[in-house]
């Protein structure tokens, strides 16, 4: 077994109004060349500007991007150039100097790349994920539904309310928390996911265990949700490949036990992509659809306030790994210290904040606890901000 992101050596960070000139590239242009969609449009204006070829649409959506930051990496150094519009990266990749055309035009068709469905769902608005932990010591619900009738009875109600999947976990990982063995984590989460799955119901598996994984997709559940990104076991990718399962990838700095000792990061934006970006590689290589991934970028996991709200506010970087992007940022520590100091239960008005705020950046995926809610906001969001179907 394996920990999960270990802390990365520091590098420095410069910033350029500009596209830099001169820049030294390795021997894999496309490995330093990150590029982050800015200049965001929505409604007509984001229509005009992509029929007008001043826009492309972010991963097909709705939403539309004008400009980008360009992100290049050289050994220690990491240059942020810009924003800049794309007909001046696309004029700037097709010189001689900067010899990355190549590398820019993958990575912008990889942003602007209409995604497949995930787990069956089809992306065309945004999809609620229905929390439910089976698990005595969750930071969000205290053990609401450590029994498997309660559990069943939560997923079947978040459901009611319009959660398009229900994740079941088993072990909890917030920060601080010690693992369970795989035989208690089966037991909990079992019986919900088959009850789940009787009903019809699309259910993925909290899980980073591959025997977990097994038994649950054996049961019924259509995906696997795994905080190490598959891996904490070597064995996951071979589980998630043979089964033909979705997995939702996510990055964690350390291990639950100790994540928020001392997270530290030089650019957590860009250090999170990249992690996700190279797990999702892996993932390919070993066999798994890249259609059937998503990448969650762990807010919270092994992160302090400010990465979290640095991430949040360039979550669309992660559209750049070609794969839908999923938010978990429901209920988190991080908005009771960013506000009052609210307890789990009175942070809904925050989740809908960071919510609405990556909806507004094209993400697809919100795994929330209050679903009713969730969807309210964001349907309104979209009949306002003409974000498409709710």
């Amino acid at each position: 077994m394996t920990t999960h992101a270990s802390p990365p050596l520091p590098f420095t960070v410069e910033w350029s109004p500009g596209l830099p000139r001169g820049f030294s590239l390795p021997s894999d242009p496309a490995g330093c060349l990150t590029l982050v969609p800015t200049g965001l449009l929505t409604g007509q204006a984001a229509a005009r500007a992509v029929e007008a070829s001043r826009a492309r649409p972010l991963a097909g959506g709705p939403v539309a991007f004008s400009a980008c930051v360009a992100m290049l990496a050289d050994g220690r150094r990491l240059v942020r150039a810009g924003p800049v519009p794309l007909a001046e990266i696309e004029d700037w990749a097709a010189s001689d100097e900067a010899a990355l055309g190549g590398a820019v035009a993958a990575r912008l068709e990889k942003i602007a790349r209409p995604r497949p469905p995930f787990a069956g769902l089809s992306l065309d608005r945004a999809r609620l994920i229905g929390v439910v932990n089976a698990t005595p010591d969750s930071f969000s619900d205290g053990g609401d539904s450590v029994a498997t009738e309660d559990a069943v009875a939560a997923g079947r109600r978040l459901v009611e309310a319009g959660a398009d999947l229900i994740d079941v976990g088993g072990e909890s990982t917030r920060p601080g928390a010690a693992p369970v063995t795989a035989a208690i984590e089966r037991d909990r989460v079992l019986p919900v996911i088959g009850a789940l799955a009787a009903d019809g119901i699309p259910v993925s598996a909290d899980t980073r265990r591959p025997e977990v994984m097994r038994a649950a997709l054996e049961a019924g559940a259509f995906a696997v949700n795994d905080v190490s990104a598959l891996s904490f076991d070597e064995a996951s990718l071979e589980t998630v490949a043979t089964r033909r399962a979705c997995a939702i990838l996510m990055h964690m700095q350390g291990t639950p036990e100790t994540m928020q000792d001392a997270p530290v990061y030089s650019d957590a934006p860009y250090e999170v992509f990249r992690f996700l970006d190279s797990r999702v590689a892996a993932c390919v290589a070993a066999g798994i659809a890249r259609g059937s991934l998503a990448v969650d970028p762990g807010i919270g996991f092994g992160k302090d306030d400010g990465h979290n709200s640095a991430i949040l506010a360039e979550i669309g970087l992660l559209h750049t790994t070609g794969c839908p992007v999923v938010l978990g940022a429901s209920r988190k520590s991080f908005i009771g210290r960013m506000s009052r100091g609210e307890p789990p239960k009175a942070r809904l008005a925050g989740s809908l904040a960071a919510a609405t705020a990556a909806a507004l950046q094209g993400v697809q995926l919100f795994r929330v606890h209050d679903v009713a809610e969730t969807r309210q906001a964001l349907a309104v969001l979209a009949r306002i901000g003409g974000l498409g179907v709710t």
